[in-house]
């Protein structure tokens, strides 16, 4: 278990290594370091060429973890992810022969141009941390995360997650197209050699694993867990939401403010690291109704507007203000 100080100092150490990689998004390394401490899996949706691949590989190069990359196209069977039992003529029996997924960090690179049955292998890996082949249960190391990249739906080629999957994720992440100075600088940092060639590990998977345990020592006001459970309730009934959140959307609130108040040297969570949370970890969870579609609003801009709409409970006797 780690104090405070050293979880924040463990936290940024990583985010600041993976920056020299993916320069001019602090945010979207911020986000993908607050799943990793929360034991979630990230989803990276983007157009081809933003740096998604770079992303992973930055994060997992930064972590010392057991990493394995699977890269994902229409012939992929589920048994080239989970394993396979191989008979063994020498001593006349079965041997199982693990996938790629069984690793601490696994890239599974354009996760959306494989078969939904095949992305179903992911299921339960993700949610329950182990993988069953011909009955047999084997359990995954820690840490565990898997980090999907995806191109938009629209792409050719490509197939919807279903809904059951994308709750899993603990949040999306867009990188979106580099400023003209950021650009430059990504030109100039790959020059004479890519920076993902010398980027080293700052920390073990040991350490990642005392940072999920510390996480769960920082404090959250019960009127913040009435906003998140309030702000996640919004989402089912309402006339622009056709599929609301589950609880898990609660869930990965709870842990994920806890997380972003640890990076932020704090041992309690304040309103607006729910607030900051909202987008990345509900919008993926929710399904606009073809009404709001058609007025050309997105899940994201239907968080946002819940976020603006619903006030934090007790605000002024706990001094919390709303931004």
């Amino acid at each position: 278990m780690l104090a405070v100080e050293s979880a924040r100092d463990e936290a940024n150490g990583i985010a600041e290594n993976v920056k020299k990689v993916i320069i001019g998004k602090d945010s979207a390394v911020e986000l993908a370091v607050v799943a990793l401490i929360c034991q979630g899996h990230i989803l990276i949706e983007d157009v081809p060429g933003v740096g998604k691949t770079m992303l992973a590989r930055s994060l997992a190069q930064s972590t010392s973890c057991i990493y394995r990359r699977i890269q994902f196209t229409p012939d992929l069977l589920p048994s080239d992810i989970t394993g396979v039992s191989i008979f063994n003529q020498k001593n006349g029996e079965f041997e199982f022969k693990p996938g790629p997924i069984i690793s601490q960090l696994v890239l599974a690179d354009e996760i959306n141009r494989a078969t939904p049955k095949t992305q179903s292998a992911l299921l339960e890996a993700m949610d329950e941390r182990q993988v069953t082949v011909e009955g047999i249960t084997h359990q995954l190391p820690r840490p565990f995360t898997v980090m999907a990249t995806q191109n938009p739906i629209e792409y050719e080629g490509t197939f919807p997650l279903p809904e059951a999957q994308l709750d899993r994720f603990f949040l999306k992440i867009t990188l979106g197209y580099p400023t003209m100075e950021q650009e430059l600088a990504i030109v100039n940092s790959q020059e004479s050699v890519h920076p993902i060639e010398s980027l080293g590990a700052v920390t073990t998977a040991e350490d990642i694993v005392n940072l999920q345990e510390s996480v769960k020592n920082v404090h959250v006001d019960e009127l913040i867990r009435q906003y998140m459970v309030t702000l996640v309730g919004a989402t089912r009934g309402h006339p622009d939401i056709s599929l609301g959140s589950s609880p898990r959307g609660s869930l990965t609130l709870f842990r994920g403010a806890q997380a972003l108040a640890l990076i932020r040297s704090r041992d309690y969570a304040l309103p607006d690291d729910v607030k900051e949370l909202a987008v990345p970890m509900l919008a993926h969870r929710i399904i606009a109704s073809a009404a709001a579609r058609m007025r050309g609003d997105t899940a994201e801009t239907i968080i946002a507007a819940l976020v603006d709409s619903i006030a934090v409970p007790g605000a002024q006797s706990r001094g919390w203000f709303k931004t």
